[in-house]
């Protein structure tokens, strides 16, 4: 197939904007880990509970991506985007004009920030249910590609509350939101290829039934390594580079801008190389790549030189990582893909929360983030070898039955 034919397969106006919306979403999901030097010093919370402050996004949107999942699949995708968005705007707009002085106060602000998390349910099937599987893994790499909007959060978020101060950051992030957000309701449509509506006792036996196939499992693992790694070390590379290297914020910002960037650039290549050669082929390398790189990271002194070259590729590796399991996804549980996005996205938000909360709690224990590294290395391993002992049935039962589809 070529690329005009994958244009022409589907619906490029809902495609683009299922990255726009996912990509502004990532960013405001992201703030407060370039700005946890900042509030953090602001006031005066430990280690430990800056990292937990990074690690509440992640995780209020893994729960809230179960929520979204049910909602595509019970009323589409466009209008659970709009509820989305519209509780994202104001709470942006609620946290800037009341103001946050308190440890509780982030704590509702990440929660909020976790509507924009959850966006991952909405936006993956919003493209997927527009292109056939054998597109499947340009189309959500090309939606997923959205994670990039971590970038404009390490970048601008520092740069902003240098200028104005780290709580109006959150009343300037509502702009664009709200620009996107217009965009979203003009150009968007569902696709006309939609599962029948479910009921909310149907939708809670599928996602039981979702929960009973030991396949699913496998995915929430997998998506917990490489989206839960991605996302984690995106909220906590800040924190790294401001206490490790005594980088300002603006320059740490800078530094992981560049690290997230590469995990986000790569992801749509990782979907167009499972498209290639296979889904689980590329995942293997992905998972083995990436234990070896957090151990030598784990190992390795603080020192730019070393370090920022070690982030930049596991970031890369984990982002080819991201577009390979969402290759793989919608051919196992095209049906169920609103389901399957929410459970492998909560999978992700739970993988991004431990990684963030166990970092900060190494730094508060052992004045080292080394053996939060060296955990995860063991997580990939594991990942890896699950995959390795799957592989040989998904290609000879459901793999066998997709026709010109390489898993």
């Amino acid at each position: 197939m070529t690329d005009k034919s994958f244009w022409q397969s589907g619906h490029r106006p809902t495609l683009i904007m299922a990255f726009l919306y996912f990509d502004v979403a990532f960013m405001v999901w992201n703030l407060l880990g370039p700005l946890a030097p900042i509030f953090s010093k602001a006031l005066a919370l430990s280690p430990a509970q800056k990292g937990f402050i990074v690690a509440v996004p992640t995780l209020a949107g893994a729960v809230l991506r179960l929520v979204n999942g049910f909602l595509v699949d019970r009323i589409g995708q466009k209008v659970t985007g709009t509820i989305s968005q519209i509780i994202v705007i104001a709470g942006l707009i609620a946290a800037w004009h009341f103001g946050v002085s308190s440890m509780n106060g982030l704590i509702a602000v990440g929660i909020i920030l976790g509507f924009a998390g959850a966006s991952f349910a909405v936006a993956l099937p919003l493209a997927s249910r527009w292109y056939p599987p054998q597109h499947q893994g340009k189309a959500m790499g090309i939606a997923g590609m959205g994670n990039s909007g971590t970038v404009l959060a390490a970048i601008f978020a520092p740069l902003l509350a240098k200028a104005y101060g780290w709580e109006n950051v959150l009343g300037l992030a509502a702009i664009p939101v709200a620009i996107v957000f217009v965009a979203y309701l003009v150009f968007v449509q569902d696709s006309p290829h939609q599962p029948p509506a479910k009921s909310t006792g149907d939708y809670v036996k599928g996602y039981f039934k979702m929960l009973a196939d030991g396949d699913a499992w496998w995915f929430i693992l997998f998506y917990g390594v490489t989206f839960g790694g991605f996302v984690g070390l995106s909220g906590s590379l800040p924190s790294w580079f401001t206490g490790e290297l005594n980088f300002t914020p603006v320059q740490a910002g800078y530094a992981t801008a560049a690290c997230v960037f590469a995990g986000s650039l790569v992801r749509p290549m990782g979907g167009a190389l499972a498209d290639r050669i296979g889904g689980i082929k590329t995942l293997s390398a992905v998972y083995a790549l990436a234990a070896v790189l957090l151990v030598v990271i784990s190992q390795s002194p603080a020192s730019f030189a070393v370090m920022f070259p070690l982030f930049f590729l596991t970031m890369a590796t984990l982002g080819v990582g991201n577009g390979a399991v969402f290759q793989l996804v919608p051919q196992r549980f095209r049906h169920e893909i609103g389901v399957m996005t929410g459970l492998v996205g909560f999978g992700g938000g739970v993988g991004g929360f431990y990684l963030a909360s166990s970092l900060g709690l190494a730094k508060q224990w052992t004045g080292s983030m080394s053996s939060g590294f060296l955990i995860f290395a063991a997580l990939s391993v594991v990942a890896l070898a699950g995959l390795t002992g799957v592989k040989k049935r998904w290609r000879t039962t459901w793999g066998a039955a997709i026709s010109g589809v390489r898993i």
